[in-house]
């Protein structure tokens, strides 16, 4: 087992209220390493079958993203975390301002920000034919002001240490059929490298993780067997394996890595 050094070092994570998604395995594998944890999470509410929840499936997604964070809440108490959840909107600037004070009268710092909240159009709207200004308005607001905020404020009361991991998607150059949130992941790895360029004098490191098709509850059995021959790796990406890689770049082995975008997709979308 690898030591990361991350042992009281303390992590916010934005988007963490899908139990099998990507910000909490985060959560959780941070917590096996010691860290103290701050979840951030926002209820998206859309409209699912509850009869199909038990299996994989854009149902199953649905109703974890209109949740709360209390099956995360309660894995977390299992392994003994030290952590504070925060349900709030980080595209609001007020917001953002409260979430980081919150954490920071708790934990008294903040170490690491994994900008991993993000939303996307559901009513298949995001073409360049059928694109509306609300689906733009909307997914740039938290997949890209919202990290921006969030990055912001994280810099403005950095500790001595300071790690950012944000959370593209390996098609974000190009990702037809749903160009909006394509365009807001690459401004995001975009968005990387320049402020990568700017905080560096401060020590911290930003970086992006780009996940291939990775199962966070929404691809069934159909889509599985559709998406596996593209992936080479051939198996689905698993948020286990997004979090593996975000515990490096934030432990102090990656002290020297920073303006990077990792795709971790089993070779998807190279």
């Amino acid at each position: 087992m690898v030591n990361y050094g991350l042992k009281d070092k303390v992590a916010l994570i934005t988007g963490a209220n899908n139990p099998q998604g990507i910000g909490a395995a985060t959560a959780f594998a941070f917590a096996r390493e010691g860290s103290k944890i701050a979840l951030v999470y926002k209820k998206v509410i859309r409209p699912f079958d509850k009869n199909k929840t038990d299996k994989n499936g854009v149902d199953r997604y649905y109703e974890a993203n209109a949740g709360n964070a209390d099956a995360v809440e309660s894995k977390l108490k299992k392994l003994n975390a030290d952590y504070i959840v925060i349900e709030s909107d980080i595209s609001n600037e007020n917001a953002v301002n409260e979430i980081h004070t919150a954490v920071m009268e708790r934990f008294g710092r903040i170490d690491i920000l994994v900008n991993n909240a993000a939303v996307d159009d559901e009513n298949g709207l995001d073409t360049i034919e059928k694109i509306t200004q609300n689906v733009i308005d909307d997914t740039f607001a938290v997949n890209v002001r919202g990290s921006i905020l969030m990055t912001r404020e994280f810099i403005k009361r950095r500790s001595d240490y300071g790690r950012i991991i944000n959370i593209s998607t390996d098609a974000a150059q190009i990702f037809a059929g749903q160009i909006t949130y394509g365009a807001s992941k690459a401004t995001l790895e975009a968005l990387t490298r320049s402020i990568a360029l700017e905080v560096g004098k401060y020590g911290i490191t930003v970086n992006c993780v780009a996940p291939g098709p990775t199962q966070t509850g929404w691809i069934d059995a159909d889509l599985e067997k559709a998406v596996i021959p593209l992936i080479p790796m051939g198996a689905l990406i698993q948020p286990e394996d997004i979090a593996e890689t975000i515990l490096f770049l934030a432990s102090d082995q990656a002290r020297m890595i920073t303006g990077q975008v990792i795709k971790v997709s089993g070779g998807h979308a190279l």
